[in-house]
């Protein structure tokens, strides 16, 4: 247990180094300390600080609610912010493209869930997260035009280049999420006893026998997963699909309320939408949390609404501050109690 809280704790200090550095260099090369001067932190400013942080709050509500609803009231409220906070801990010590997020199924199995039960509430959560961008990204693309969301006034060749590729990116990772959607739709709604079939089929062959007893597992759980949800009806479907909308929303949302602070004359659907472009790209992201990944991208990516580099990047670091190392404090601070605490 020591063993494991030792690493943890080193993976802990990888994004964050990750992170400053990133920063530190883009601050040396277009900070200007003469931009902080065009800040003005009026009553505007504050209450949008304030706003900010309570989208923050917002988003571990929704996620909290998703897990107190989903656990059908077996998890109290003080456990589902706590699972939350954690599953926010390790998805911020984690590559995007591994998923933190699955690790759910380990922190509801410490708060005294059966491995079955939480392997089936972890599926159900993963479902709704990427039907939630299946559903609203394309809401989005058709809101704004393309021109908006991919291309900005007057860039250079450089900025043409990033924005192009932001775009193949997004697509890409878009295309793959309506994949994987789509398989976990069959695998625990559509044909569960389908995706069982093909899961054992290739359980048994040759050069997959290594993840045998995995694949085996997964299977049966997508059929107890299946057996639950369906039993569902639509008022617990309303509830864990809205919550998951309160939850995505208020994440986006902090950063319009820090634009309304600081850039008022950008346009907030603008801002609102170009967050799901932001977080799709960031699935992808090798770093842990997307540190360091996450500061340039969005230095960038605004850039053409703040119209200022130096102003960008401070506003760059304090949303990272209010949706990433805010969680590596907390979940640092509930690492300890949690690994020595007995289950449930």
């Amino acid at each position: 247990m020591a063993r494991e809280l030792r690493k943890t704790i080193i993976r802990t200090v990888v994004p964050v180094a990750i992170g400053a550095a990133v920063c530190a260099w883009m601050f040396h090369d277009e900070f200007n300390m003469s931009t902080l001067r065009e800040i003005t932190f009026d009553s505007r400013t504050i209450a949008a600080l304030v706003l900010a942080l309570i989208f923050v709050v917002g988003r571990d509500f929704g996620l909290a609610w998703r897990f107190h609803t989903i656990a059908d009231g077996d998890l109290t409220w003080k456990r589902s912010f706590r699972v939350d906070i954690m599953c926010a801990f390790t998805s911020a010590i984690t590559p995007s493209v591994v998923g933190g997020s699955a690790l759910a199924i380990f922190y509801l199995n410490r708060e005294g869930f059966s491995l079955g039960r939480a392997t089936t509430l972890t599926l159900t959560t993963l479902f709704l997260d990427e039907l939630f961008f299946v559903v609203f990204c394309p809401v989005v693309v058709l809101l704004l035009p393309a021109s908006e969301l991919f291309d900005a006034p007057a860039m250079d060749s450089t900025q043409a280049m990033f924005l192009s590729g932001v775009r193949v990116i997004f697509w890409l990772v878009y295309a793959g999420i309506v994949i994987w959607t789509t398989i976990l739709y069959f695998a625990i709604i559509g044909r569960p006893d389908a995706m069982q079939r093909l899961l054992r089929r290739m359980a048994g062959m040759k050069f997959l026998r290594r993840w045998r007893r995995g694949m085996l597992s997964t299977a049966e759980n997508m059929v107890a997963t299946s057996a639950w949800v369906k039993g569902r009806g639509r008022r617990w479907w309303s509830n864990v699909f809205g919550a998951t909308v309160v939850s995505w929303f208020s994440r986006y949302f902090v950063v319009n309320a820090l634009f309304w602070g600081f850039v008022p004359a950008a346009s907030g659907l603008l801002v609102f939408g170009r967050q799901f472009i932001v977080w799709v790209v960031l699935m992808v992201s090798p770093t842990p949390g997307g540190s360091g990944i996450s500061e340039w991208l969005f230095t960038n990516y605004y850039g053409d609404l703040i119209g200022n580099v130096s102003i960008a990047l401070v506003l760059a670091l304090v949303w990272r501050l209010m949706s990433y190392y805010i969680y590596l404090a907390a979940g640092s601070c509930l690492l300890p109690g949690y690994f020595r605490e007995k289950k449930l």
